[in-house]
C-alpha cells in the first residue's frame, strides 16, 4: 500500500514491527522480503514516483577535496532510488575484496565471499539477471559469435572477467504493483527522516521523526529500524541526530561519515588492434554496452581484464577492471555533453547548471560534432572510430580522511547540508599505471595490438582531465562494517554498534569497494539482513496483523 505522507494529519504516529528509511535498492529488497515473512513494515521514501526539484534539492551540498559532483544527475531521490539512474552493471565482488590485505590499510570484511554466495545467487531473480555464472568461457560459448571472443592472455598476470547487465531494473516501477497490493508493507511517500530519537542512554531507538516539505510532522515507532538512504544520507542522518549523543547516533568512535569511497574511472593510452582483433565486441564499451549481439540466455554481458590476486599482492596494488572504449567523432565535445544532458533531462536526473535552450544552442553551434555523436551513439560504425583507448575503473583505497561531514548551511527541512570529501591516493595512481602497463604488455606479446601509453600518474599531483568528476555514482563507506566498534560503525549483521535495534543497509557498510559494481552486493546484503531481522523480530514473539495508525504525536 502507498500512502502520501502529505495527506496525513499533522502529528500522525505510524507503528510497525520494522521501519525501513529509504525506498531504493536496499529498502525495496528488504520490503519485499518482509512482505513474504508477514512482518508489519513501514517503508519511508523522501520522494514520490518521479523526480521533483524540491525533493532533489535536499541532496545538494559541497565537495571539499577533489572536485566532485555527487547530487544532481548522480542520485535519484524518488521511489526506486539509485536504480532510477543505474546502468545495470552487475558482478559480485571478488574473493580478494573480502580478505584482509597487508598492503591495503583498513581492508577486510567480517564475512567472506562464500558466506554471501547464496544471497548473490538469489539476487539474480530480483535484478532479472541470467544464469548465476560469471565464467568467461561459459558466456563466450553461449554467445557463439565470431566477433564476440576472448583475447589470449599469455603471461599469467592478468585474467578476464564477466559482468552481466540487468535490463536495468527500475525497482520503483518494477515492484510497484507488488508493493501496492502488499498486505504487510506500507510505503509512505514524500516523508523525510529528520531525526533518530533514542533512549537517554543512546542504546535503543525509540522513534524516527519525519517531515514533509509541505509542513507535516510525523513519527514512526517500531521494534527495529533500518537506514537505507545511501552512503551520504545515512551518514548525514546519523550525524545530525545528536540530541543525546553530541557526535551523532552510533558515532562514539568518530567513524560515521569516514571512509567515503567512489570508484575512480578514466580513459588512457591509445590501442591499435591488428585487423583480426579490431572492433572488439566483448571488451569494448561502445560495442558491448547493452548490446543484443553480446548476449545469451536473454542476458547481455560485458568483459573486462583484471590483475590476478597474486600480482596485486606482489606489487601492492588495489583491485581494478580494464577494458576498451572506441572514440568516435563528437566524443568528448560540448555537443556530446549537451546530448547527454538532454537524455538525463528526459530521465529527470539533469544537473541544474544547464538549460534546454543552452543545450540546443550548443548542438546548433557544433553541427558536425552533433551529427557524428548521434550516428556513433546509435550505430557505432567501425569505419568512423578514430581510436581505441583503455577504460579503467579502480578500487578506491579506504581512507579515514575521505569523509562526509555536516556544513552550517541548512536545507528546506532545517537539516544541515553535507560536505563530501572524495580523496584518491598514490596507491590508486599506481594501480591505474600498472594495469595499463601490464595489459599493454599482454596485448603486444600476444600480437593483438600495439599500444602507446600516456605518461604515468604516479608522482603527479594532478589528475588527468579524463578522470570523471562524478566518479561512477558508487557512493560507499561512511558506516563501514567491522566486528569492533573501534574500527566500524556496524557489525557483521549490519547492526549499529551499541544500539540494540538500529541497522544500516546499502553500500555505506562496505569496508572496501573492490572494482566491481555495488548494486548486486547491496541486494545480497539486504537479503541476508532480512533473514537476520526476521529472526530478531520472531524472537520477540511479534506476529501482529496490520493496525490503523494512531493519530497522536507528543
Amino acid at each position: 500500500m502507498f500512502i502520501d505522507a502529505r495527506s496525513l494529519q499533522n502529528g500522525t504516529n505510524i507503528e510497525a514491527d520494522v521501519c525501513v528509511i529509504g525506498g531504493g535498492v536496499a529498502g525495496i529488497t528488504l520490503a519485499l522480503e518482509f512482505e513474504k515473512r508477514a512482518l508489519r513494515t513501514c517503508l519511508v521514501e523522501s520522494g514520490g514516483f518521479s523526480a521533483d526539484n524540491q525533493t532533489r534539492d535536499l541532496y545538494r551540498g559541497m565537495s571539499t577535496d577533489l572536485p566532485y559532483h555527487f547530487a544532481d544527475g548522480c542520485r535519484s531521490r524518488f521511489f526506486g532510488g539509485s536504480s532510477n539512474c543505474w546502468g545495470g552493471w552487475c558482478r559480485p565482488l571478488d574473493e580478494i575484496d573480502f580478505a584482509p590485505r597487508a598492503w591495503v590499510p583498513y581492508s577486510g570484511w567480517p564475512l567472506t565471499r562464500s558466506e554471501l554466495e547464496p544471497y548473490y545467487a538469489r539476487s539474480h531473480e530480483i535484478l532479472q539477471l541470467g544464469p548465476y555464472n560469471y565464467e568467461p568461457q561459459f558466456w563466450e560459448s553461449a554467445i557463439g559469435r565470431g566477433d564476440v571472443k576472448r583475447l589470449p592472455l599469455i603471461t599469467g598476470r592478468m585474467c578476464d572477467s564477466i559482468s552481466q547487465f540487468s535490463p536495468p531494473i527500475r525497482m520503483g516501477s518494477f515492484y510497484r504493483a507488488a508493493l501496492q497490493h502488499s498486505r504487510w508493507v506500507r510505503v509512505y511517500l514524500y516523508a523525510n527522516a529528520i531525526d533518530i530519537e533514542t533512549d537517554p542512554e543512546g542504546q535503543t531507538v525509540q522513534r524516527i521523526r519525519l517531515a514533509t516539505l509541505s509542513g507535516r510532522t510525523l513519527a514512526v515507532k517500531a521494534k527495529i529500524f533500518v537506514l537505507a538512504t545511501g552512503a551520504i544520507e545515512n551518514a548525514r542522518l546519523m550525524l545530525g541526530s545528536n540530541k543525546v549523543q553530541t557526535a551523532g547516533v552510533g558515532n562514539g568512535h568518530d567513524l560515521v561519515g569516514r571512509f567515503f569511497m567512489d570508484h575512480p574511472r578514466l580513459t588512457s593510452g591509445s590501442v591499435r588492434f591488428l585487423r583480426p582483433w579490431a572492433r572488439n565486441r566483448l571488451f569494448d564499451r561502445k560495442y558491448h554496452y547493452h548490446s543484443a549481439a553480446v548476449a545469451a540466455y536473454g542476458t547481455r554481458v560485458a568483459a573486462q581484464f583484471a590483475l590476478t590476486p597474486e600480482v596485486q599482492q606482489q606489487e601492492g596494488l588495489l583491485n581494478a577492471r580494464v577494458g576498451f572504449v572506441s572514440v568516435f567523432p563528437g566524443d568528448g565535445t560540448a555537443a556530446e555533453a549537451s546530448l547527454i544532458w538532454l537524455k538525463r533531462r528526459l530521465q529527470k536526473k539533469e544537473r541544474p547548471d544547464w538549460s534546454v535552450r543552452q543545450a540546443f544552442f550548443t548542438l546548433a553551434q557544433n553541427p558536425l560534432d552533433t551529427i557524428g555523436c548521434t550516428i556513433s551513439r546509435f550505430f557505432y560504425p567501425h569505419c568512423l572510430a578514430r581510436e581505441v583507448k583503455f577504460l579503467a575503473i579502480a578500487e578506491p583505497e579506504p581512507d579515514p580522511e575521505a569523509r562526509v561531514t555536516l556544513s552550517s548551511e541548512r536545507d528546506q527541512l532545517g537539516l544541515n547540508r553535507v560536505r563530501v570529501g572524495w580523496r584518491l591516493g598514490a596507491r590508486v595512481r599506481r594501480t591505474f599505471d600498472r594495469n595499463f602497463a601490464l595489459l599493454s604488455e599482454e596485448l603486444q606479446r600476444a600480437g593483438i595490438a600495439s599500444v602507446t601509453l600516456d605518461p604515468p600518474l604516479e608522482g603527479s599531483t594532478v589528475w588527468p582531465k579524463s578522470l570523471e568528476t562524478e566518479g561512477t555514482w558508487h557512493h560507499m563507506g561512511t558506516t563501514r562494517m567491522h566486528d569492533s566498534p573501534k574500527h566500524g560503525v556496524v557489525d557483521c549483521h549490519c547492526r549499529v554498534h551499541g544500539i540494540a535495534n538500529l541497522y544500516v543497509a546499502g553500500s555505506s557498510v562496505f569496508p572496501t569497494a573492490g572494482a566491481n559494481f555495488p548494486t548486486i552486493t547491496i541486494v545480497a546484503l539486504a537479503l541476508r539482513l532480512a533473514e537476520h531481522i526476521t529472526y530478531e523480530v520472531q524472537s520477540m514473539g511479534i506476529h501482529l496483523p496490520p493496525q490503523e495508525d494512531s493519530r497522536t504525536l507528543t
